[in-house]
């Protein structure tokens, strides 16, 4: 830490019955009040230098032996109103960047300027603050931190300003060239003195972020405009600008719990005024920090802005700080995570646990982003190939580029689409989550991106499992968005011993199931007319097997597709025909949304070739094994 002396003789203040006292063979003939405390000192070495301390002097007429002061606005504390008289007894003071904004502010209210005295205070403060304090990191931000205690007087000195411009300046600075210690080594590091020799023991930054730990320690006001210092710049990339903020919000801001109820019951609990304060303070710096987030996409992590958004929510924040980081996360959802999603819900106008709206916000902010290209370039309409100019090189270019985009938004949505239905199997299981925001988050995401329908399935089925009160219609709504063609073996094989299904989809599941094991088999020639129609209404080619599908979502234990872990094959096929009775009541000439009544589904069905009816062999084969170990 860099210092400077001044005065060159003793201390002899000393303390006499609360009364500070100067050590002299000639008698005081000055007290003067400050903050509560009294000093005895002599008129003539603190007016020779305080142009102040001269003009109240003089508004007294009356001659006593003690002319009494007081300075009850005085800007600072005692200790500094001190180093200013002992200053103009000569006596040794040292300056620091801990006490230079408090006795800059009392040598400015006292009015130690030139014009009293050459070579006064301010002027040596000053020579001191910019020649040795703002070259210094620490030193600049360690008086940063002291303009705090002084907020106005420190703007009117410009001391603030300067400290801020100094600090952004060293930032923008190459690593190498900046030889002053960082947060990696701080303890007496750059010590410097300006009345002697500068330290050799310095430490160079390490990398480019190195600044970012130590200007953390400031409070959010001055963090603030130092980072819109920084930013202003234009020379610090917008990732390390991100980094920082981590850094702040991870040191500032309280630990966001996994469970969103213990924040809800703590504010509930809670009603102190001191609990109130802290929850605004915390409120502000959230808010600050959003406000800094650079406009390029990556900048901040996915996981650290939705971090954020976590903490908005338990902090009750602006609803334009919700949405603006919503919408930045939206713009980069395929790179969270399911843990990353989980936000609690600590509304009261709601039992659910997590945040539903807030994600369906987020997706609808990812499915906004640009249009796909087109997928070939423009011909020439003579039909023949011209010499290429510069400019058709450059639309070749613009266009190669444009596919090269339009090919990673098509794999950010498979990326989301794949997130999402996971995401549903997690707030699947809440009791209080209502059928039709989960239809909707289902039903947001476009047919293509998703590649298969396991993980949408496995959602359904958890859904399902969690709310055992949905009546028939409600589930059959809850089962349309679910596309049969794209279930694995593994899922159908589930699904058709599911008695949570309904019954049209059971029977979808298995007649699918059939004509896939039908064309697997060699067979599909063999295939009946009626069962080709049926291929046929769902773009089913029966001359080309579908590829396999991917099962590959890892899931608890008890949320496993294992037809083990169903109850016998004989009580599922039961099952079935218990499914075929219920729906009894239903009229007979409800269609299927492809156009096909369920009796005739179930005749086409009926009518599949016996030799590759695999799905059914399977289940007959376990059958039949349970039924020989009863035996």
């Amino acid at each position: 830490m860099k210092f400077m002396k001044l005065g060159s003789r003793p201390d002899t203040f000393y303390t006499t019955e609360a009364v500070r006292s100067v050590s002299s063979e000639v008698s005081s003939d000055l007290i003067i009040q400050v903050k509560g405390s009294r000093y005895l000192l002599h008129k003539f070495p603190l007016l020779s230098k305080c142009l102040r301390l001269q003009r109240l002097c003089s508004e007294y007429q009356e001659a006593s032996q003690h002319q009494i002061i007081q300075l009850h606005d005085f800007p600072s504390g005692v200790e500094a109103f001190e180093l200013c008289a002992k200053f103009c007894y000569g006596i040794t003071i040292t300056l620091s960047a801990y006490n230079i904004v408090a006795s800059r502010c009392a040598a400015e209210y006292l009015q130690m300027t030139e014009d009293v005295e050459k070579g006064n205070l301010i002027y040596k403060l000053e020579v001191f603050f910019n020649s040795c304090i703002l070259q210094g990191w620490r030193d600049s931000i360690a008086t940063l931190q002291s303009t705090k205690a002084f907020p106005l007087w420190s703007e009117e000195l410009g001391i603030t300003s300067r400290c801020i411009e100094a600090i952004a300046s060293k930032v923008l600075t190459h690593p190498s060239k900046v030889s002053l210690s960082h947060s990696y080594s701080r303890r007496g590091r750059d010590d410097m003195s300006c009345n002697g020799a500068e330290s050799l023991r310095h430490n160079k930054p390490a990398n480019r972020g190195w600044w970012a730990e130590d200007i953390a320690e400031l409070g959010i006001d001055l963090y603030w405009r130092t980072m819109i210092a920084i930013k202003s710049g234009g020379k610090m990339p917008s990732h390390l600008i991100g980094d920082a903020l981590k850094i702040y919000a991870s040191k500032w801001l309280p630990n966001i719990s996994k469970n969103g109820r213990d924040h809800k019951q703590a504010a509930s609990d809670s009603d102190s005024d001191s609990a109130n304060d802290l929850t605004s303070k915390h409120r502000l710096i959230l808010e600050s920090i959003v406000s800094l987030v650079p406009v390029e996409k990556g900048a901040a992590s996915t996981s650290f802005l939705l971090k954020l958004l976590k903490a908005a929510n338990i902090l009750n924040a602006s609803s334009s700080s919700k949405m603006e980081l919503a919408r930045r996360v939206g713009l980069q959802l395929e790179d969270a995570t399911v843990g990353d999603l989980i936000i609690p819900s600590v509304s009261y106008e709601t039992d659910t646990r997590y945040d539903v709206d807030i994600v369906m916000t987020i997706l609808e902010q990812f499915l906004l982003q640009g249009q796909s290209p087109p997928t070939s370039p423009p011909r020439s309409k003579l039909g023949f190939e011209r010499r290429r100019s510069r400019s058709a090189e450059n639309i070749d270019f613009e266009f190669q580029e444009s596919r090269r985009s339009s090919s990673a938004a098509h794999s950010s949505k498979l990326k989301v689409a794949k997130l999402m239905d996971v995401y549903l199997q997690e707030i699947g299981r809440d009791v209080n989550l209502s059928l039709s925001k989960f239809i909707a988050i289902a039903e947001a995401i476009p047919e293509f991106a998703r590649l298969d329908h396991d993980d949408l399935y496995r959602a359904i089925d958890i859904y399902l499992k969690a709310h055992p009160d949905l009546n028939k219609s409600e589930r059959k709504r809850l089962c349309r968005i679910l596309d049969c063609k794209k279930l694995s073996m593994e899922a159908c094989m589930h699904a058709a011993q599911n008695e949570l299904l309904p019954l049209r989809v059971v029977v979808q599941v298995l007649f699918f199931e059939q004509a896939r094991a039908a064309m697997a088999g060699g067979k599909v020639t063999e295939l009946p007319s009626n069962i080709r129609a049926l291929l046929a209404t769902h773009n089913i080619d029966p001359s080309r097997p579908p590829a396999p599908l991917s099962t590959s979502s890892i899931m608890p234990a008890d949320d496993q597709w294992s037809v083990s872990g169903l109850k016998s094959p004989r009580s599922k096929m039961s099952t079935l025909r218990m499914k075929l009775a219920e729906d009894d009541d239903l009229d007979e000439n409800d269609l299927n949304p492809d156009g096909i009544g369920r009796s005739s589904k179930l005749k086409a069905l009926c009518l599949l070739p016996a030799r590759p009816k695999r799905m059914f062999s399977k289940l007959w084969s376990t059958n039949r094994s349970t039924t020989s170990e009863k035996n």
